[in-house]
């Protein structure tokens, strides 16, 4: 008789922790997509939560790159098919412009995380000024959040905004190296054309002279760079970076569009120790 009754008694224990086991598991899996990622902020409506997600923590002027995720503010639960898009727009005293932008998409490899950047070329000293508004659909139904987000200034010009002499405005951003060393390291940049004040198309096939120099060292350059040429795979630039010694480097840049015609930039010389178009990093 006494086996009878400890037999279900059994059952129910192992059935409990079964399902214990697979919600911790559950749980573990959606914490583990987000893992080495800090959240920056949230944008929150009604129906979810919109969290932003990135390495450092916060959102700096220059290039960003954002995970995102939407949880179910009723269920608790992180959608894993929605179809995104944003809009930051920087509020100015008497106008508003938005900036170069990538939409969000599935990032390979996760179920609930999706990433796109933005460049934020500008911001006011306290960090205000720039507004988020997150536009997504979900099973076909739409939804949109909007709210200030915080953005800081870098250290170092990391994007620089500019007229070219064909009259149109650019922005330039650095997206690589985030880690520079002694040695050849990947120079990576984004080029994109304002339009318009909210549209920054990618800039096709032009490409940009790179001559980096150490203003506190005598303003030598160094061997081994080459000069950004567009690489269609991820619409960015690439060259190889030459830094031979740590410190401060400013990297001198002249914009070419794709007939070769000059449209910013200078080159360096003794009696022009800078371009009017450059990058700085420090390491």
């Amino acid at each position: 008789m006494k086996l009878k009754y400890i037999l279900p008694v059994l059952f129910i224990a192992l059935f409990a922790t079964s399902c214990s086991t697979d919600d911790t598991d559950e749980i573990d899996s959606v914490t583990n997509e987000v893992e080495g990622l800090t959240i920056v902020e949230e944008l929150t409506n009604d129906t979810h939560t919109i969290e932003l997600y990135n390495t450092s923590g916060r959102f700096y002027t220059g290039y960003n790159t954002i995970s995102l995720r939407i949880k179910d503010n009723a269920s608790n639960t992180y959608v894993e098919n929605a179809t995104i898009n944003w809009m930051p727009v920087m509020q100015m005293p008497t106008m508003q412009h938005s900036c170069p932008k990538t939409n969000p998409t599935k990032t390979i490899g996760k179920d609930t995380v999706y990433k796109g950047n933005i460049i934020y070329q500008m911001t006011n000293e306290d960090g205000s000024g720039w507004t988020l508004t997150v536009n997504y659909a979900i099973d076909e139904v739409d939804y949109s959040v909007s709210e200030e987000i915080t953005v800081s200034q870098s250290d170092k010009q990391n994007v620089a905004s500019f007229t070219g002499s064909d009259s149109k405005r650019y922005v330039v951003a650095m997206v690589k190296p985030n880690d520079p060393n002694i040695g050849n390291n990947e120079l990576v940049v984004g080029l994109y054309q304002m339009e318009n004040m909210m549209s920054f198309p990618i800039v096709e096939n032009f490409a940009l002279k790179l001559d980096p120099r150490m203003p506190g060292m005598g303003n030598h350059s160094s061997p081994n760079n080459t000069n950004l040429t567009y690489n269609s795979a991820d619409n960015l630039y690439h060259a190889n970076l030459s830094l031979t010694m740590s410190g401060y480097w400013v990297l001198n840049l002249q914009l070419l569009d794709s007939e070769g015609l000059l449209l910013k930039g200078e080159q360096v010389t003794t009696d022009n120790i800078q371009s009017s178009l450059y990058l700085e990093l420090e390491f």
